[in-house]
């Protein structure tokens, strides 16, 4: 084949290359034309949309549900274009927290005792650092332990020492699973600390007492307020502030009172974003804003309305009138770390069980 022949068969396939190149898409245009993958607050840019899972505890169902509309008119106003959708899971603090650590995909768990958000970073589910990454601990609002009677106080209910009377029957949350029991406990064993200058035997033979007029725990804070308010069983219902005044004030006007005892507990309500998931499903930073969202003035004022303790204290001035001054106690000053109270107290064959009538 001469030099000639060859040189023309070459150009000519060269030819083709070009001209199938030109032909083709490139990468470039390719990428341009496939749905971005980029993420947007938690969300792919092409839907703009995100699903957030909040895992709370059995009496903040009233106050998500009317947080969860407010924040979600506040994220799409902010981020126009998009839209959120927020699911909630209600029940007994700890196993709410069981759930999530079994995999229960929440983005967020808004708790009523840090133990069992501990529970989840044990477990390498939410962060190390996670209480410093909000103001006040990550603690948005509290509330206190007080006491439910029927209306004019037949049983002539004052404090909790009155709570060992005899013919009585007291409604509690099991103080085994859930926040509100193990509040309601804890505020009886440090009022009858207190009063007995520290003595444990007699602080023991108190809340024995106590517990003996609460012939059934219930199985979470509503399941309590249902049993006393709807199936009108017992004469007295140990439950959250807030959860009080929602009963006499909205659920059922003018047939119950609230009572506060002269000394009782301060419950703390912590909140959290589960890392694992939120990184898995890419919805941190929505996540983060939900939270946040918790410290602003209407949030902390819907907080005070549904007579949650909010932490602005500006805030709580202003509805001074719906939260009487009163003496209350930490219990991690009192009775120390968490790990420490669920040990001594909550376990197995802890002080709950020893001092408990058979349930």
């Amino acid at each position: 084949m001469s030099a000639a022949i060859r040189t023309f068969r070459i150009a000519t396939l060269l030819g083709i290359v070009v001209t199938l190149g030109a032909c083709s898409p490139s990468s470039s245009n390719e990428a341009a034309n496939e749905p971005s993958s980029q993420t947007t607050n938690g969300a792919t840019a092409s839907s703009q949309s995100v699903k957030l899972l909040n895992v709370s505890y059995d009496v903040a169902r009233d106050f998500y549900k009317d947080y969860n509309p407010l924040f979600k008119k506040e994220y799409e106003t902010k981020h126009s274009g998009s839209s959120i959708d927020i699911q909630q899971s209600h029940g007994g603090s700890s196993k709410q927290a069981l759930a999530v650590a079994n995999g229960l995909q929440a983005d967020v768990v808004s708790m009523n005792q840090t133990s069992d958000i501990e529970l989840l970073q044990d477990k390498g589910l939410v962060a190390q650092d996670w209480a410093g990454r909000l103001p006040n601990q990550s603690v948005p609002f509290t509330s206190t332990t007080v006491f439910l009677v029927r209306k004019g106080n037949p049983k002539q209910i004052r404090d909790w020492s009155d709570l060992t009377k005899d013919n009585l029957q007291i409604v509690i949350a099991n103080p085994k699973t859930t926040g509100n029991g193990r509040y309601a406990f804890l505020g009886a064993y440090g009022y009858a600390l207190k009063t007995n200058n520290g003595d444990e035997s007699k602080a023991n033979e108190f809340t024995r007492k106590l517990l003996a007029n609460a012939p059934v725990f219930e199985n979470g804070g509503r399941a309590a307020t249902t049993t006393f308010t709807q199936r009108n069983i017992g004469d007295v219902l140990i439950t959250f502030e807030n959860e009080a005044n929602h009963v006499s004030r909205v659920l059922a006007p003018n047939q119950f009172d609230i009572v506060y005892p002269s000394y009782t507990i301060l419950s703390e309500s912590p909140v959290a974003v589960v890392d694992s998931v939120v990184d898995k499903k890419g919805s941190r930073d929505a996540a983060n804003e939900y939270l946040q969202y918790l410290w602003s003035k209407p949030a902390q004022e819907l907080a005070a309305k549904l007579y949650l303790r909010p932490s602005d204290k500006e805030v709580l001035a202003a509805h001074k009138a719906d939260f009487p001054d009163i003496e209350t106690f930490r219990p991690n000053d009192k009775f120390g770390s968490w790990p420490e109270i669920m040990k001594k107290y909550f376990a197995d064959g802890g002080l709950v069980d020893q001092l408990s009538p058979k349930q």
